[in-house]
This record gives structure tokens, C-alpha cells and sequence, in this order.
């Protein structure tokens, strides 16, 4: 009896690649269902043998490093022992269950194989997939690849390799090291500060082993702009009449700081009157080609050229990898292997229309070998794949590929030449020259145009000639400041310095940005805010390391070491994380110092916001403060309430809660789809009922790197038996998309609509209405609230003109027959065995259905 065909488990990084792979080796005869992500399945052959294979992918990393349980509250725990707090790995995207998807894939199946994207955090995520999967060693092979073609993922497949182990655990050791050491200092400085202020304008005062040294680099140049101080100087300028040209001529020395040395200079020049051409000179020069196009150069040209921030560059350039436009984008290489085939990555452009005929001109003359580039032992440079137009891209997308594929043009293409002409004169003693250039060969300046050089003629002379001067001039200037760091500066300092990889860059510079540290203005040029200068200020007068790259540099040197197998990643993390905790126990000790900068520059909590709201401690005013994170601080009590990040607070009818005597506000989301709840602002800070935070569906500090402050406990989740804004009094039934119950909006008039508690999930009701509320009866079908409903007298749909109507919105007839679901399935509405009677205002009619729900989740959930 024959063995059965071994079954081969292949994993992508990505769904898009996934069927890639699979249309490649299935030649598009393959069968796809659903899953977590899709299954591709197909015959074909694995090592030489018949073999079934199915392709599927994850959708990043697996898993994501944290802190356990114990740890997540932040007022429970000292930011100090952080450091030495174990780390654990969760589920990345738990509604995902991307690792139950693999673990069932893998069932009956030999092989696996990995086809993660082939730097360290594709290495990474092998081994990921290896816990998920449960996959011997001896069974494991790592695809090896940089783009999707047909000839890229064939190639790789014939020629498997085993997952680097060292290249996982350096990533490894990056995680614990940037997360310990992130989230001790973001816990401190955060509770610290926002305690104290009221403008930051910042949800959280984040620090990050790398984020911080690009803060760094950016304040650096501000606090050299603002002490900057203009320095005059002056330069003789000589004109000379020529063949009916005026020429003006260059000073040897430049320019002088001195204005009595340059007058003696111009004093000279003047009493002498006439110049002489001592020296004629003409040479062939080159201007080269450019060398293979990496990842740090693309983000450079994107934002100086493309104006593209470096995080929607990248998107983009994954786009154009996934859709197999151009060979993988993350790469620190900018020399070609001995073996790539320029032939045919020009041939599959020839057909474009915009540069196809300078193609082919290349390819019929003969292209050139690239310029030797650094070969960093990753990837290829970035190369266009295949050809592609504007339509078939759009815009943006369209601007990247154009570059790449000129930039690699560009690549084998000649050199550009040209003719430099040099005349020098003499007069006084003073030596002036000026210069021409002719350009004899184009090369690849006529694929990348915007660096052509541009013929400058200038007339002829003879050596001993003796020209009069027409006009001298001493001109003054003044010395200027630099200007702000563009991000394309900004790109080269990291790289230079070793601050974050070419994956990691867009993210750092990205999240300054987020975290209202620097501004992007006009010209991609990178300002920075009060927040993020006093910030710096701060390190330098506490510690200076804690944002200058030297620290920074040194960890990601440690982490190549481990890469390649040469140190241990738990000694690297042990000796960082030891050098980190000394740092921030005497960064706590000297927090006074940055205090008193940030003093200067902001107000405190006493000095900001408004009055809102009455505590319910001290019965006296709060005042809340908008900027972020926004929160209310009753200055009596000296206590801070946090408050929802987004929406728009106002005080809710002077109500107050039944728990603790406080104010109720609501919180009003923008647009007209917008959801509103009111909330108490001590039950919204500290919840109340054990167990509530699990129902909050984030706890209330959060994940380790997030701030849980403005994730709390509103009255749409408060299971108070009796408050009549509690869940209990305003849940009307459960939502469909997920595990939270639609709520009715308090201030919705006369758009009335329910929102889910939970989810972005809205139900319109009956529009127009005068009064629609919530009742204490339920349903004797499906166990949801009764609302009553009071309907205008013009547009009533009850008989007689009857206004008031009571039933389920799921079970009455009328009532279902008036919802609009936005942002959501549409219920499932079961045929009613009655109608329910309107009666008049003042009366008492009320419908019911008699059609049984089938569908569990329109049962109203009780806490």
C-alpha cells in the first residue's frame, strides 16, 4: 500500500502574499476557503515528492510582548520594579485567533514552511509560528525571498533553509529591553507630570530608548536656531565686460569678518583697475551614476522630493511589495548580488510608456554594471518587479514606483560627463576665478532629470590678457541660522548614529509626532513643542544620556552581536536593563530639576480650565481641563479625574449620582452618527463594582505601553440596580455585532438612536419623535426593555391619530418596522403574530410581537 501524500503547511506574513505564493506554485489552480486568514490548498511537489500543500498567513507578529496582570495597575505598582517584572507574550490580535488558525492548519501535516518576510522580525515571527504550530526542527524550512515573482518564489522554494535562531532571540532581546525600559520612565514621568499641569496637550509624557535621541536630534537644532547670533562679513565682487557678457568674478578668499581688511582689499583691487587671465583650464568631469537604492534612502527622497512622511512611505512601499511591484522594501544594501538578473528587470519595463524607449535604448547599446555599492548580507536593493501605470496604482503609490523604477534605471545607466572650465585673473595682488561647464554625455540624468546638470557658457579668453574692471563691489552680508531639521535630515542623523533600522525609523520619528513632541510644518521640516523641548531640557540637566544616541547606538550593536550568534541575549538584557535602573532611580531622585522647566513653561492644574462641575467630596466646583488628556481637577480636594479622550463634555441637567454625589456629565462623540452617554467623573476614574473592568473591555490603566487614563467606567456599562442612567435603566437590548447592549441615547432628540455600549454600533429609531424612554417592563418573547415612544401629532403613524406607543423594538411590528441600522447588521426581524394599538396621549396602548427570535444575541444580556 502506497504512503499517503505528506501534507505541507506553508505560512506568509501577510494574506496578500500568502496568495501570491500560492497562485505562483498552484499555477492559479488552487482551492481557497475561509478562515482566520484564507487557506489556499493545491497539489503539487515538495522536495522532490508529491506533496498537498495548503498556504495561509498570519497578519504580523503572533505575539506581543507584556507585563503580567499584577503589573498593569499603575498607581499598584513602583515603576522601578518594572525592571525587573517578568515579561510574558500575548496574542497580538486576540479577536484574530490567528494562533488557534495555525494550530488547527497544522494538524496532519509534515512539513511546514515559513515564508515571513527575511529580516529579524520575520525571523522572529517564525518562531512564533513554530510555538503555534508545534512543528519539529527537523521539519521546519524557512522560504528565503525578495519579491513575489513567479522566478523569486520558485527559486525559494528549491532552495530552503532553516529559521535563524540568534536573529529571533536578538528581537527578543529589543522587545524586553525597549518595553521595561519605556514603560518604567512613561508610568513616572507621566503620573508626575500630568498631576502637577494642565496645558501638556499630551495624552501621555512617553520616553523610549530610541524615540527620545530623535527628540533629541530635533531640539538640539531648535536650541541652536534660538542662540544663534548673525555674524556680518563682506566678499569683493569684480564685473568684467567680455563679448558683450557681464561676468562677475569669484574671490578666492572667500568672504572676511573683518569690514577695515576688506575695505583695504577693495582699496587694492580699485587703484590697480585692470585683471590679467593668469591660468586657463579645462577638464572632463564626472558626475556618478547612483549606487542600488536602500531603505533609508527611499524614506529620504519620499519626504524631501515626494513630500511622503516616512510611515505612509513604507505603507506605501508594502503596498507596492504585496501587489508585486517592487522587491522588498526593507533592505540596508546597496550592492547587487554578482547573479541579479538587471536584464530582465529592464525588459519587463520596456513596455512602460513613460521610459520604456530609454529602456530599450539601454538594453540595444548595453547598460552598465552598477556602482559597488555596501552589501549589509540582507536583502537586494529596491527594484521594480514588474511594470505598472498611474491608473493601476493610484497617485501616491504611482510617485514611489516612478522613483524606484528611475532610481534603478538610473543604476545601469552611464555616467554623466562634462566639460569644466576654469579661468583665473589676477589684480592687486587678489586672485578671482569663474567657471563654466558643458555637459558631453547626459547618462542617467536623462532618466532622473531633477539632478541634470545645466551648461553654463561663459566667453573666451586669453592667457596675459588684461580686461578692465567695469564694476567692483564689496558686498556685506550676515551669517544666517539653520533651519529646522527636515525629516530627511532627521533620517540621516539616526542612520548615522545608529538610532532604530530601517523599519523601525519611520515608527520613531512617526510617534515624536503623535505624541505632540515636534510639529511637521511646511517643507517636511520637524518643529518642536514646548512639551518636547522642556523634555529635553530636562534629560540634559538630569542625565544627558537619556537622550543622546551614544546609549542607543551601543544596545543596537549588542543586538547585531546577538543576531550573528556571538553573545548570549540574556546577558545583553541583563547589563542594559542594570545600566537603565540605576538611571532611573537617580532620574526619580532629580525629577525636581526637569520640574522646575516645566514650571516656567506650563500652568498648573490650579491655574487651568474651566469650572464644570461640583465635586462630590467637598460639594465645591471642579474645573475641567480639555487639553489632553482631558480631566477634571477639584482644586479643594487636590484630586484629578480623567475623562473620556474624544467628544465634547458638558454638564448633564445638574443630575447626580446616586453612589457618590456627583455631577453627571455627558459625553457627546461629533457628526451626526455620534453617540452621546452621560458619566460620572469618580465612577469613570474608579469603577465602582468588582469586575466591572472586564466589561470596560480594556482595564482601567490599560495595556503596559498604553495609558488606561480616559478608558473608564460611563454609566452605559454601570450595573446600578436603581440609577435611572445605569445600564440596567437604559439598556434596551443586545447589540448584534458584539457582547455590549444597545443603549438608549439620552440627548438624542430628534434623531433618536440606540448605541452600543460597547462597539461604534447605532440603531436608529422612530424620527421625529417628541419623547422616546426606556421602561421597567421587558419582553415576553425575547426578554428586551419596552420603550415608550410619544410620536409628533403630525407625522403619528397610529390610528386615529394616537401619538403614545409602547413595545419592543425587536418584536412590535411598528416599532421594527422604523429602525435603521448604521454601522451594523441589520436585525433579524421575525414575523409578529399582532399589532400593536396606539392609544392617545395619556393612554395606556401598547404593542407586542408574537414572532419568536431565533437568534440568541437579540436577548437582552443582564450584567
Amino acid at each position: 500500500m502506497a504512503p499517503p501524500i505528506p501534507k505541507v503547511l506553508m505560512v506568509a506574513e501577510k494574506p496578500s502574499i500568502a496568495l501570491s505564493i500560492a497562485s505562483v506554485l498552484s499555477r492559479a489552480q488552487m482551492f481557497t476557503r475561509r478562515g482566520s486568514t484564507e487557506v489556499h490548498e493545491f497539489d503539487g511537489k515538495f522536495l522532490g515528492s508529491p506533496a498537498y500543500f495548503k498556504v495561509t498567513s498570519v497578519i504580523g507578529h503572533v505575539f506581543s510582548v507584556d507585563f503580567p496582570a499584577k503589573y498593569q495597575d499603575w498607581t499598584a505598582t513602583d515603576p522601578l520594579d518594572l525592571f525587573q517584572a517578568q515579561v510574558i507574550k500575548n496574542e497580538s490580535n486576540p479577536k484574530a485567533h490567528i494562533c488557534r488558525h495555525l494550530s488547527q492548519e497544522a494538524r496532519g501535516c509534515r512539513y511546514l514552511v515559513l515564508w515571513l518576510d527575511c529580516d529579524r522580525e520575520g525571523e522572529n515571527i517564525c518562531f512564533e509560528v513554530i510555538q503555534c504550530t508545534g512543528f519539529k526542527t527537523n521539519d521546519t524550512y524557512r522560504a528565503r525571498f525578495s519579491s513575489v515573482t513567479e522566478k523569486d518564489v520558485v527559486k525559494a522554494l528549491d532552495n530552503l533553509v532553516r529559521p535563524n535562531k540568534d536573529e529571533a532571540m536578538a528581537v527578543d532581546a529589543r522587545q524586553e529591553i525597549d518595553l521595561k525600559v519605556g514603560v518604567a520612565f512613561t508610568r513616572f514621568q507621566t503620573s508626575y507630570f500630568q498631576g502637577k499641569y494642565g496645558n501638556l496637550d499630551s495624552r501621555v509624557i512617553s520616553y523610549g530608548p530610541c524615540q527620545t535621541p530623535t527628540l533629541g536630534f530635533c531640539v538640539q537644532r531648535y536650541l541652536q536656531i534660538n542662540t544663534f547670533k548673525p555674524e556680518k562679513f563682506w566678499s569683493l565682487h569684480p564685473y568684467i565686460i567680455q563679448n558683450g557678457y557681464e561676468i562677475q568674478l569669484e574671490w578666492h578668499r572667500g568672504r572676511l569678518f573683518d569690514i577695515n581688511v576688506a575695505m583695504m582689499f577693495q582699496k587694492l583691487v580699485s587703484e590697480d583697475g585692470l585683471l590679467e587671465v593668469t591660468e586657463i583650464s579645462e577638464k572632463q568631469e564626472t558626475k556618478s551614476r547612483p549606487v542600488g537604492l536602500n531603505t533609508v534612502n527611499l524614506l529620504k527622497v519620499a519626504s524631501s522630493a515626494l513630500g511622503f512622511g516616512p510611515q505612509m512611505a513604507m505603507q506605501l512601499a508594502e503596498r507596492l511589495y504585496t501587489q508585486g511591484f517592487i522587491s522588498y522594501p526593507r533592505t540596508e544594501s546597496t550592492a547587487y548580488p554578482p547573479s541579479f538578473d538587471f536584464r530582465g528587470v529592464l525588459s519587463a519595463q520596456t513596455n512602460n510608456p513613460t521610459w520604456g524607449n530609454y529602456v530599450h535604448g539601454l538594453l540595444t547599446t548595453g547598460y552598465q554594471k552598477p556602482r559597488q555599492g555596501t552589501d549589509a548580507g540582507d536583502h537586494p536593493p529596491i527594484t521594480p518587479m514588474r511594470s505598472a501605470a498611474e491608473d493601476m496604482l493610484g497617485n501616491d503609490a504611482w510617485k514611489l514606483y516612478q522613483y524606484i523604477c528611475q532610481h534603478f534605471i538610473g543604476t545601469v545607466s552611464p555616467d554623466c560627463k562634462y566639460i569644466r572650465k576654469k579661468v583665473e585673473f589676477s589684480i592687486g595682488g587678489e586672485s578671482f576665478h569663474c567657471t563654466g561647464q558643458h555637459v558631453v554625455t547626459k547618462g542617467f540624468t536623462s532618466i532622473m532629470p531633477w539632478l541634470a546638470l545645466n551648461d553654463k557658457n561663459i566667453p573666451s579668453f586669453v592667457k596675459g590678457q588684461k580686461i578692465e574692471v567695469s564694476k567692483l563691489e564689496l558686498y556685506e552680508g550676515s551669517t544666517s541660522a539653520p533651519d529646522y531639521l527636515t525629516e530627511s535630515e532627521l533620517i540621516s542623523l539616526m542612520e548615522k548614529n545608529g538610532i532604530g533600522t530601517d523599519a523601525s525609523i519611520p515608527v520613531h520619528i512617526n510617534n515624536i509626532c503623535e505624541r505632540n513632541y515636534v510639529q511637521v510644518q511646511a517643507g517636511r521640516k520637524l518643529v518642536p513643542t514646548p512639551l518636547g523641548i522642556t523634555l529635553v531640557r530636562g534629560y540634559q540637566t538630569i542625565d544627558p544620556d537619556l537622550c543622546l544616541p551614544d546609549i542607543r547606538s551601543f544596545i543596537e550593536q549588542q543586538i547585531t552581536l546577538i543576531a550573528k550568534g556571538q553573545v548570549d541575549h540574556r546577558h545583553v538584557v541583563q547589563h542594559v536593563i542594570q545600566q537603565f535602573t540605576q538611571k532611573f532611580s537617580y532620574f526619580v531622585k532629580k525629577i525636581e530639576d526637569m520640574d522646575a522647566l516645566f514650571e516656567a513653561q506650563f500652568s498648573t492644574l490650579t491655574d487651568s480650565g474651566r469650572i464644570l462641575s461640583k465635586c462630590g467630596k467637598c460639594l465645591r466646583y471642579m474645573k475641567y481641563i480639555s487639553s489632553q488628556p482631558p480631566r477634571l481637577y477639584c482644586g479643594t480636594c487636590e484630586e484629578v479625574y480623567y475623562l473620556p479622550q474624544k467628544g465634547n463634555i458638558k454638564l448633564y441637567k445638574e443630575l447626580s449620582c446616586p453612589l457618590d454625589n456627583f455631577e453627571l456629565l455627558i459625553c457627546s462623540m461629533p457628526g451626526p452618527d455620534g453617540k452621546s452617554f452621560p458619566l460620572c467623573p469618580y465612577c469613570y476614574s474608579n469603577p465602582p463594582f468588582e469586575g466591572i473592568e472586564a466589561l470596560i473591555n480594556t482595564a482601567k490603566t490599560g495595556s503596559a505601553g498604553k495609558i488606561g487614563k480616559g478608558s473608564g467606567m460611563p454609566c452605559s456599562l454601570c450595573p446600578h440596580p436603581s440609577c435611572p442612567n445605569s445600564l440596567v435603566s437604559q439598556g434596551v437590548c443586545a447589540c448584534p455585532e458584539c457582547s455590549g447592549t444597545l443603549v438608549l441615547d439620552p440627548i438624542s432628540a430628534p434623531r433618536w438612536k440606540l448605541c452600543c455600549n460597547m462597539c461604534n454600533c447605532l440603531v436608529f429609531l422612530a424620527q421625529g419623535a417628541h419623547r422616546i424612554s426606556t421602561t421597567k417592563e421587558r419582553c415576553g418573547e425575547c426578554d428586551s426593555s419596552i420603550i415608550e415612544v410619544d410620536f409628533n401629532k403630525k407625522t403619528t403613524p397610529l390610528e386615529d391619530g394616537a401619538t403614545l406607543h409602547r413595545g419592543c423594538i425587536l418584536c412590535d411590528e411598528l416599532l421594527h418596522s422604523l429602525v435603521e441600522m448604521k454601522h451594523g447588521r441589520s436585525f433579524k426581524h421575525m414575523s409578529s403574530r399582532g399589532r400593536g394599538r396606539g392609544a392617545r396621549k395619556g393612554g395606556r396602548g401598547r404593542g407586542r410581537g408574537g414572532g419568536k427570535i431565533m437568534d440568541p444575541k437579540m436577548s437582552f444580556r443582564d450584567f
